[in-house]
């Protein structure tokens, strides 16, 4: 038997179970389609593009069915849709939801639904209407269309323009007209026109006629609402307007409250007119009641007006699934969890299609479970969360992992049942590849039924066997059982299934007790549910006796009965009755006794026993409805009482006589009470009804869902500094006296990895966020704990946290020597995210002036990441050290990093010399860097040996008579046909150079000097200047003139300098309207063309034609004479002098005629 290693399950259990291994990005949307709308006629385009491994496919879907590529429906080359003419008849239409399909070889994925809406105007759904009014009141039109996009309504008086100078004309947006205080000027015809960009449309003219007031006083006259608010379900970022018109002597005043007496949102809410409230982009705080109220001024007279607003919601996906690499016969769950207003609906889609759901594939509610995995389960599956507000989606990867060596199956398996809750499962091991089992997964779950969920249990090797005792009694169970590797897993075994034996039954069922007479007891029960019985119910044992005597009288009743009567008792007397009840294994145990009362006997009627029921509305409350007998005698009411078992009774409930249901609140979860009921008339209290009932649990109740308590509202984060933020919330209104607490979940924004989401714990209604990322935007989600029971989550709030000065100063700081007096410091910017660095400060100084504390001061924009020190000393050696700022302070000093500068010519574009950082030992309050006493003598104690050598070095040379050479390059002739062998790349700088002789004129080809040597002596540029030309503002760009004759220093046999830049990224593509257009012409284009003639920038090209090789004389007006040297001649290959870190390479090519050869250098622009 193979041994067992616990390192091999542990690494099981966390292949199985961990929710994601990897990290997927083989394929995701870069641009999704967006809702259009557009005319008839037009061209539409409906963006897509997508990014994953190559190959990727795009196709298109219209309404669930895909769509062919023709000349009426095109696909750019990006994946986007075009469509040049929009199609709008009853025969065809382009109006309709649209969708994306990418695919790749990891599978496909399916974009969000994408409305593609046609601009109309229906005809008037509600037509003005013509009215009369007085002088002095008030007038209102109104019209109502069907638009799209959502039309301008704007009203003509006798066909003219209505005039809105006056504040006596009211429009509001959704087309309704109000003329306060009419005048009889104000008498004409009256019709609204509706206008989009589609079309207008005009309605039919009405007319008002106004009369003239009557003489007099006018009478008082309550506040009336003559066109109040009417409920309204609008969409998010809607603007809604509540209308609210009324009359009254004197004019009453408008006000506006919310019934949950929520302040109105001050900041988007206005009044327009004479008391209409408009709310502008709203969002699901703005959702509730809306009160209007008309109140008469000086007085306590008003009338009230209510509306509901309801604010829809898109889907929004806040628990979004995980991809998973699973082994082959093994078990995936995608969980996804949406919210919205209405709640959306979720289903799943594999690779783009519905996902089919079998035994295998099922969903729970939201969550997506496959079990049993197959190598074709290998796919991108994605959860989509939908409402009429639109859809969203989400994608995760599920990798099946496969093995060619992977052992067979387990083989023979047996079950045999031990006992009602166990059944024991044995097997032998594979015939093949044994030796490599490291564990086994059993897997089982309810043979009868669907959606059973399976259950899964992972043990080690070094067993055959194994008990499964978490089952249900009288219950028939499959199972299978899959072997597993490190890296693979078996094929699933052959099922076997078997049943779990009966048990006694958990309870007895509960009794309903009535008398009928004052010599009898109704009692009645429901057939227990399976989950409590346990098994099939053979027999009822009704046992009673009277409170007065201990002798009980058993009556035994058959597995079908529902109800017996107990006859010949005693008036006016308490019994006490219990049941139990059997199945084939036992009897239960009985339950509690429960009284009773048999009426007294009377020659009147009185009323008969209610009919009840009973069912509990939460794990607190209990809903009691009866029904009266038919009875001749009238009922005056009810009387109802209630304990807990073993309890005193409750006060007595008196009822009204059409009262037909109670609530029974302020209950103990998982208690049992008794109610008891009866009718009252005028001959005496009637017979009784007793029925018992059990609350069920807050939590993990299996027969009930319990009600979840609300979420809490009113969060608001509150920023404390960079790092830290205040979160403030109210708790929720509900009856409960219990303790509560709360959770705060919150993570960065468009974070996909469940380890990054945070949690805090808190008894209180604040909390204080720390540790988090400066200018950085997270999300924050409350939920609340009572009684075992936890509430959704809140609304999402974001915020975004206060940005912070650089906590890390720059690294990878260089130096560079390219002149005698010049140096190039280049750095890195600091390693901390979502840090805006606006600036740059170098400090500089050489020893002497560090030692004294004085610094020079450089500072550059934080787009730069070089700089140069000038008017450096040579032979002093100096520091330097950087930090980064922005507009919050600064950040600390980068290390000092040290730099010699050498005595002597240091050429510029020739083994520049570098200096790396170090790190300086003492570090003082003051910000600078100082050597103690021992540092400084280890300087001069090594100058003082470097100097002796130096001395011995020289006298050895001058005995051997031997002069040192001098530095300048050697010019030595070399016969035609005969060719050079290149220095070694690591030639010292003062080493030797052969050059072809030169015949009238020649270039240094070193590099170190632009100057141009000929017979006549040296020639300088006129304009010559030691600063870098890049570091210079203005760049002056070189001549056309120039560039030609700069390129014709090069002929054919002649060793060519090349330069070529490698980008590390491609570029992205060119968006849907450059395609179908065109490129925009942009000044960077422009400044990138004239770049191109500049011989440090572009790809400079050295090839030229035969007419500018054959006319040489037409470069001299230009430039200095080409090179006249043979074929075969090469020169000495050029090093780059500025090696500094970047993603971009420099290439040196060096192309003779027969070979090629490349250098590449790193180069930082």
């Amino acid at each position: 038997m193979a041994k067992f290693k616990m390192k091999d399950l542990l690494f099981l259990v966390y292949f199985l179970y961990s929710p994601s291994v990897l990290c997927f990005s083989e394929l995701s949307f870069i641009t999704e389609p967006s809702d259009v709308t557009v005319l008839p006629k037009d061209p539409a385009v409906l963006d897509c593009q997508a990014h994953g491994h190559p190959p990727v496919a795009i196709k298109w879907l219209k309404n669930g069915v895909h769509l062919a590529e023709s000349e009426h429906i095109q696909l750019l080359p990006n994946g986007s849709l075009y469509i040049p003419k929009i199609k709008h008849t009853k025969e065809e239409s382009d109006e309709g939801f649209y969708q994306c399909l990418s695919k790749n070889k990891f599978g496909a994925i399916l974009s969000q639904r994408s409305r593609l809406t046609i601009a109309s105007i229906s005809e008037f759904l509600l037509q003005p209407l013509p009215m009369e009014v007085t002088a002095g009141s008030v007038a209102r039109f109104s019209c109502a269309v069907t638009s799209r996009p959502p039309a301008t309504i704007t009203w003509e008086f006798n066909q003219s323009t209505l005039p809105l100078q006056t504040d006596r004309i009211t429009v509001l947006p959704n087309g309704v007209l109000q003329i306060h205080n009419v005048q009889l000027k104000d008498t004409g015809q009256y019709r609204c026109v509706a206008t989009n960009i589609g079309s207008r449309q005009k309605s039919q003219e009405a007319k008002l006629t106004v009369s003239q007031e009557g003489v007099g006083p006018k009478t008082r006259q309550r506040p009336k609402i003559i066109a109040g608010p009417q409920n309204l379900t609008v969409c998010l970022h809607q603007t809604v307007v509540l209308e609210c018109l009324a009359t009254g002597n004197p004019w009453p005043i408008i006000s506006w409250s919310r019934a949950d007496s929520k302040p109105i949102d001050v900041y988007k809410a206005k009044v327009l007119g004479n008391g209409n409230l408009v709310i502008t982009d709203v969002n699901s705080k703005h959702s509730g009641v809306y009160l209007c109220r008309a109140t008469t001024p000086g007085t306590r007279n008003y009338t009230i007006a209510a509306a509901n607003l309801t604010v829809q919601v898109p889907p929004a996906i806040v628990e979004r699934p995980e991809s998973q690499t699973r082994p082959r016969a093994g078990t995936a769950r995608f969980i996804c969890q949406a919210e919205g207003v209405p709640p959306p609906r979720i289903s799943w889609l594999k690779n783009g299609e519905e996902v089919h759901l079998n035994g295998r594939i099922k969903m729970y509610n939201s969550k997506l479970v496959i079990t049993q995995i197959i190598p074709e389960d290998d796919a991108i599956y994605q959860c989509i969360a939908e409402s009429e507000q639109g859809s969203v989606l989400s994608l995760a990867r599920l990798i099946v992992v496969m093995s060619e060596d992977r052992p067979s199956a387990p083989r023979n398996i047996h079950a045999e049942t031990i006992s009602s809750s166990a059944i024991l499962l044995a097997w032998e091991r594979p015939l093949y590849n044994a030796d490599r089992v490291i564990a086994y997964s059993i897997h089982y779950m309810k043979a009868e039924g669907l959606n059973n969920e399976e259950y899964q249990v992972v043990i080690g090797n070094d067993t055959t066997s194994y008990i499964i005792d978490d089952l249900e009694p009288a219950r028939n169970y499959s199972f299978y059982i899959v072997a597993y590797m490190p890296m693979g897993a078996s094929r699933m075994s052959d099922q076997v299934s078997q049943h779990t034996l009966e048990d006694v039954p958990l309870r007895t069922p509960e009794l309903r007790l009535m008398s009928h007479n004052s010599t009898d007891i109704q009692v009645s029960w429901q057939q227990l549910p399976s989950k409590v019985s346990r098994g099939r119910v053979s027999a009822y044992r009704l046992s009673y006796r009277t409170a007065a005597d201990s002798t009980v009288i058993s009556v035994e009743l058959p597995q079908n009965s529902t109800e017996y009567l107990l006859e010949g008792l005693q008036p006016d007397t308490i019994y006490l009755l219990r049941m139990a009840a059997a199945t084939r294994m036992g009897w239960c145990e009985p339950s509690a006794w429960t009284s009773h009362r048999t009426p007294k006997t009377s020659s009147l009627k009185v009323p008969s026993a209610p009919i009840l029921q009973l069912e509990p509305l939460n794990c607190t409350s209990i809903v009691a409805r009866w029904q009266a007998a038919p009875e001749i005698e009238a009922v005056l009411g009810y009387r109802l009482r209630y304990h807990e078992e073993s309890q005193p009774e409750q006060p007595v409930i008196q009822l009204q006589a059409q009262t037909y249901t109670y609530i029974i609140s302020g209950l103990d979860p998982r208690r049992r009470y008794r109610i008891k009921i009866l009718a009252l008339s005028q001959d005496g209290d009637g017979y009784e009804t007793d029925q018992a009932i059990s609350t069920p649990g807050c939590v993990s109740a299996r027969d009930q869902m319990a009600a979840y308590p609300p979420s809490p509202d009113h969060v608001t984060v509150l920023a404390s500094n960079s790092s830290e933020v205040s979160l403030r919330w109210s708790r929720p209104t509900f009856p409960s006296g219990k303790a509560v607490s709360y959770t705060v979940r919150y993570t960065i924004v468009g974070t996909h990895n469940a380890s990054a989401v945070r949690y805090l714990q808190t008894a209180k209604e604040n909390i204080t966020v720390q540790n988090l990322d400066p200018n950085t935007r997270y999300e924050f989600v409350v939920r609340l704990h009572v009684d075992q029971m936890s509430s959704p989550w809140s609304h999402v709030v974001y915020h975004r946290t206060q940005p912070a000065a650089p906590r890390r100063p720059p690294t990878g700081v260089r130096l560079t020597v390219i002149e005698d007096d010049t140096a190039l410091v280049s750095w890195k910017e600091p390693t901390e995210p979502n840090v805006v660095v606006t600036h740059y400060t170098i400090l500089y100084a050489s020893q002497t002036s560090w030692m004294a504390g004085r610094w020079q001061i450089i500072q550059r924009e934080g787009s730069h990441t070089m700089a140069l020190l000038e008017k450096l000393e040579p032979g002093n050696v100096y520091l330097v050290k950087i930090s980064a700022s922005n507009q919050v302070g600064d950040g600390p000093f980068s290390d000092v990093v040290e730099l010699a500068m050498k005595r002597g010519n240091i050429q510029r574009n020739k083994n520049a010399w570098h200096s790396d950082r170090f790190q300086h030992t003492a570090v003082f309050s003051d910000g600078l860097y100082h050597i103690d006493q021992r540092s400084m003598t280890g300087i001069i104690v090594g100058v003082s040996i470097a100097l002796a050598c130096i001395v011995m070095c020289a006298l050895i040379l001058i005995s051997k008579g031997r002069p040192r050479k001098s530095s300048s390059h050697k010019v030595v002739a070399v016969p035609p046909g005969e060719g050079l062998s290149l220095p070694h790349e690591r030639q010292v700088e003062n080493a030797e150079a052969l050059t072809p002789m030169m015949s009238t004129n020649f270039i240094d080809a070193k590099g170190g000097s632009n100057m141009v040597i000929n017979t006549a002596g040296t020639v300088m540029p006129k304009n010559q200047s030691k600063r870098w030309p890049f570091f210079n503002n203005d760049v002056n760009t070189p001549t056309e003139i120039d560039v030609e004759g700069r390129v014709r220093l090069y002929e054919t046999g002649k060793t060519i300098l090349r330069y070529e830049e490698h980008l590390g990224a491609a570029p992205l593509p060119p968006s849907s309207r450059e395609i179908i257009f065109g490129p925009f012409p942009t000044e960077s284009s422009q400044s990138s063309e004239s770049s191109q003639g500049t011989g440090d920038s572009g790809h400079y090209s050295t090839e030229e034609s035969n007419e500018e090789i054959s006319n040489p004389s037409t470069s001299q007006s230009s430039g200095p004479k080409s090179f006249e040297q043979p074929h075969d001649a090469a020169v000495a290959e050029p090093k780059p002098s500025l090696q500094v870190e970047n993603e971009k390479y420099v290439c040196y090519h060096l192309s003779p005629l027969d070979t090629t050869r490349s250098r590449c250098a790193s180069d930082r622009s």
